[in-house]
């Protein structure tokens, strides 16, 4: 056969073993960077399951650094804290108190580990009685009256230890306000990770019970992106990147892979991905039924999430993520 005619393309011969196919892996899942999210609330000595999310617990203040040391032991290095408060009320006060519940657990996870990168989410939804991002006026969320109640937040988080303030709550030019309360109290170093393109999206079920941040009337779809809207989406992360923000978000990361994309050859910033509460549930429920392999299936969709873009991806299969990841080296 006159070598012209030789088959030289034959790309399976990457794929013929195991250690060739690890070689030439272009994508890989580093624990290091993967975020795993916490919910801490008053008391005691509880662990207590969240029945709509399998494998994940709300911690109380003593019991929070134990389970940080835990993920720290699997290669977990960043948390980030979601407070639920023993009292609610119109203005969400309990969430810049600064003897509030995640201000306690930031400093409780600073004395259990202290190289564990501490975020802290910077939002009013778990601490209204009305469920809602924002304080009320004449029936509708306050854009301008809740920013200075975020900056306040930010700050308390920061005095307790946070690293990183994430606000989440929608709310037009939060960072800008969030990064000026926080130069004004001496905090210029915390840095700040914008839910910058977060979705009015259907996968969050499941953190709202765990959080009972479900809104007592209404939706918040006055204030979150619709999910047809993309170009909305780089307005949004332009405009948190214009007013301070160090790393931007895109929320929830598996339905909008191409806003993830997009915003990677667009921005040169760090872009974290939110893999949502309903995503994780729907995945245990698929594993639980024998529907998929659970494990092969979470690190396929975590793939797909870092091979459109992310550099960070929170998410509440972090611990599960790392071990896999650990036992595929």
């Amino acid at each position: 056969m006159a070598a012209e005619t030789l088959d030289k393309q034959r790309p399976r011969r990457l794929r013929v073993s195991p250690c060739i196919r690890k070689l030439v892996s272009e994508t890989l899942i580093n624990p290091r960077q993967l975020v795993a999210p916490i919910f801490v609330r008053p008391g005691r000595g509880i662990v207590e399951p969240i029945k709509s999310m399998p494998g994940i617990n709300r911690y109380s203040v003593d019991t929070v650094g134990e389970y940080v040391s835990e993920l720290a032991d699997v290669g977990i290095e960043a948390v980030l804290l979601f407070g639920i408060p023993a009292v609610k009320d119109e203005i969400g006060s309990s969430a810049y108190d600064r003897e509030g519940v995640v201000p306690k657990a930031i400093s409780a996870v600073r004395d259990s580990v202290s190289s564990t990168a501490i975020i802290a989410d910077v939002c009013l939804c778990e601490y209204t009685s009305h469920g809602h991002c924002g304080i009320i006026k004449d029936g509708a969320v306050d854009n301008d009256g809740t920013l200075p109640l975020l900056g306040k937040a930010a700050v308390a988080y920061a005095e307790a230890g946070a690293d990183i303030v994430a606000p989440s709550a929608m709310m037009d030019h939060q960072v800008r306000a969030i990064r000026g309360a926080l130069d004004i109290s001496g905090h210029e170093h915390t840095a700040i990770m914008g839910y910058s393109a977060k979705y009015a999206s259907s996968f969050y079920g499941p953190f709202r019970d765990a959080a009972g941040s479900v809104p007592s009337f209404g939706d918040r779809k006055g204030y979150q992106i619709g999910p047809s809207n993309r170009r909305e989406a780089m307005k949004e992360i332009a405009l948190d990147i214009q007013e301070g923000a160090d790393i931007i978000m895109v929320k929830p990361a598996l339905a909008y892979l191409d806003v993830i994309a997009e915003a990677r050859r667009r921005f040169n910033v760090p872009i974290a991905a939110y893999s949502v509460s309903g995503e994780y549930s729907m995945l245990k429920a698929a594993g639980s039924m024998g529907l998929v392999n659970e494990n092969e299936a979470m690190l396929e969709l975590l793939l797909s999430i870092k091979r459109a873009g992310a550099d960070i991806i929170i998410t509440y299969h972090a611990a599960e993520a790392a071990r896999a990841s650990i036992s595929q080296r």
